[in-house]
């Protein structure tokens, strides 16, 4: 029962939720954005994109937000993720990870108070086995070229991608987007697509190759017309020391962020 006016409701325990940031790989955008420009560098193959849901009912009735939903007493935490995610595409990636509780009393904007938890989730690979829903009310995005969203949620994605640029050398984070075997060509257009830089392809297959992270294994994949191209994958030590991934992204400091200039800085400096 809801009780008193909006000003004594403020003052009241917040309402939870969940929110979930999906980011997807996919083609780069060159021509017909809103913006009517090609925001992505010259050269890169893929970027990232991600599912919006424009809302139907106040507050901001008609403006794209994250997925989200309510709490139920039977659900978990993350199967109240899991839902919002699967209401709004017919992906189920193998993986989703909370990443941060948003509950700042002035995010509603003078609605209720709400505490967003938010999870994420990298689809691409082995978990992009259907196509995405879209209507009416669900767009796909590529995340350099987004429209205004409701609430804080730029804010999320924001920092979302932050943490993602700052955790693009674990193994672990790549194998999500590229699938546990990838050519060289493929792992370096997700190096491209979340650090959203360009990066020269020589000197990129260099620094990957001289490693020591990488292992060849043996296969040949052809890709359109370009002759076949060996095939690799992270070796086990990378990928065992990279498992502190799964644990460390809650346990950063929400105000310490690592910058797409940061990394490429290891992949371009010769």
């Amino acid at each position: 029962m809801i009780m008193g006016n909006v000003s004594e409701r403020r003052k009241q325990p917040p309402q939870v939720g969940v929110s979930v940031v999906i980011l997807a790989l996919g083609p780069v955008q060159r021509s017909g954005n809103e913006n009517g420009t090609d925001n992505a560098p010259d050269g890169m193959g893929s970027m990232l994109w991600m599912p919006l849901v424009k809302r139907v009912r106040q507050p901001f009735l008609g403006q794209w937000a994250l997925p989200g939903g309510g709490l139920r007493a039977d659900h978990s935490l993350e199967q109240s993720a899991y839902a919002a995610l699967e209401s709004t595409t017919s992906l189920h990636p193998r993986y989703l990870e909370q990443l941060y509780t948003f509950g700042d009393p002035a995010r509603s904007h003078g609605g209720l108070p709400m505490v967003s938890i938010v999870y994420w989730a990298l689809v691409g690979g082995a978990d992009a086995q259907t196509e995405p829903i879209e209507g009416n009310n669900v767009k796909w995005f590529p995340v350099d070229n987004l429209p205004e969203l409701a609430f804080d949620h730029r804010a999320i994605i924001d920092y979302t991608l932050s943490r993602l640029r700052g955790k693009i050398e674990y193994p672990q984070v790549v194998t999500r987007l590229v699938g546990e075997r990838f050519t060289l060509s493929q792992l370096h257009d997700v190096y491209e697509a979340v650090t959203g830089e360009a990066i020269d392809l020589a000197n990129f297959r260099r620094k990957m190759l001289s490693s020591g992270q990488l292992e060849d294994t043996g296969e040949k994949l052809r890709v359109g017309r370009n002759r076949p191209a060996a095939v690799y994958r992270y070796v086990q030590s990378a990928l065992r020391q990279s498992s502190s991934w799964d644990y460390s992204i809650n346990q950063s400091n929400h105000g310490s962020h690592a910058t797409g200039n940061d990394v490429l800085a290891t992949l371009t400096t010769v």
